[in-house]
């Protein structure tokens, strides 16, 4: 989310990678270029390659390119649906279609542009273009996201978030009835071969993914839906929503992994970041906050039980 994906074929049979990936994109400097090639961010045919690596010819070059770094974020008066706050941190129900960073294609408009109206002291909070955040939703998933007001309490909460402490409900609607009605989805994720902007479940040994696991229970049951309650243990980018299409309950409206017809005409997916439970970083107290499904959420509900 917010970075660069830029793919290229290169026909240029025993020429370096950089020389060749520099000569096909001029507009990335040769510092730039090695640099992402040491991060492991140029990746020839679905695996990072050295700079020296001597091309055959035909090969398919993906070059990760993230969001420009710097300190240009500009403050916003936009409108904040705060469910908690404490000296220490924030917890917001944050819309459907609010990108939680500025990033490429979305410059402003952000949470953290509003945030920063809200808080003007939040800003270098992390030390990054992120100030105070400590997760992230997508773009078209609503619901409860934490954020940190100083640097003692990102890092309360980001060591939270490393030990799996942290317990987070998600609601969404489905294609299908699920069977069986409770289980623990458990299959890696890496990113797509063939799309690299998305994720996938890949299970090739010595595949590029990392181990994740998601829990589902079943809320409610309709003729051809399932509403489901999902318990992320791990956090991969797309878990939920790429797990749930593996299983062939793809969410409803998602456009990115779902085939399916849609009968319902909603500008975003059907997920929702419903319960969040965390310690707070003043006094290690564990607290529970929920936020209830937006409107055009639960008009869908209706519809459905109609």
């Amino acid at each position: 989310m917010g970075d660069e994906y830029i793919e290229l074929e290169l026909n240029t049979p025993g020429e370096r990678l950089d020389k060749a990936v520099a000569d096909a994109l001029p507009n990335l400097s040769r510092a730039q270029l090695q640099r992402l090639i040491k991060e492991g961010k140029v990746e020839v045919d679905g695996r990072p390659a050295k700079a020296s690596l001597r091309l055959e010819g035909g090969e398919k070059v993906l070059v990760i390119r993230p969001e420009p770094v710097g300190s240009e974020l500009t403050p916003q008066d936009i409108p904040l649906d705060i469910r908690y706050q404490d000296d220490d941190c924030l917890v917001i129900n944050k819309p459907a279609g609010m990108v939680v960073h500025p990033g490429t294609g979305n410059p402003d408009g952000t949470l953290v542009n509003a945030l920063l109206y809200y808080l003007p002291d939040l800003k270098g909070v992390g030390g990054e273009k992120r100030p105070g955040i400590v997760h992230r939703l997508d773009k078209y998933t609503s619901g409860l996201i934490v954020v940190a007001k100083h640097d003692r309490a990102l890092w309360h909460l980001q060591d939270q978030f490393k030990a799996r402490t942290v317990k987070k409900e998600y609601l969404a609607l489905v294609h299908g009835l699920a069977q069986p009605q409770e289980a623990i989805i458990d299959a890696p994720i890496g990113r797509d071969a063939r799309q690299r902007k998305k994720m996938a479940v890949i299970t090739a040994r010595n595949a590029q993914s990392r181990p994740a696991q998601t829990h589902y229970i079943t809320r409610a049951a309709y003729e051809e839906y399932s509403l489901l309650a999902c318990h992320p243990i791990t956090g991969r980018t797309h878990q939920i929503r790429v797990h749930l299409a593996y299983i062939g309950h793809p969410i409803v409206c998602d456009h990115v992994y779902s085939r399916r017809k849609q009968a319902f005409k909603l500008g975003r997916q059907f997920l929702h970041a419903a319960r969040l439970t965390f310690r707070r970083p003043s006094d290690n107290e564990e607290i529970t906050l929920s936020a209830e499904l937006p409107p055009e959420l639960t008009a869908v509900l209706f519809q459905l039980a109609g």
